[in-house]
């Protein structure tokens, strides 16, 4: 697992081939292996919203924020 800061409040965890987004403590936007974005369908701060949007680019996949919780707790398949 490789951690890296990548701004103020942001926060990129690489690991098993998924790249994920941190805006604070909380996981809210992943690249997946096949190079696909998926981000939270939950609504946060403006911040955490600009945090997102610079992740992901152009057409990002819709996903709930369990899923994303599930990757941090290593359940996500």
């Amino acid at each position: 697992m490789k951690v890296k800061s990548i701004g103020s409040n942001q926060t990129e965890v690489s690991a098993n081939g998924c790249r994920v987004l941190y805006s604070y403590e909380t996981p809210v936007a992943l690249e997946a292996p096949s190079g696909k974005y998926y981000k939270t369908d939950q609504k946060w701060s403006v911040t955490t919203s600009k945090h997102i949007n610079r992740f992901v680019g152009g057409s990002p996949i819709l996903v709930s924020q369990d899923l994303l919780d599930d990757w941090q707790n290593g359940d996500f398949a």
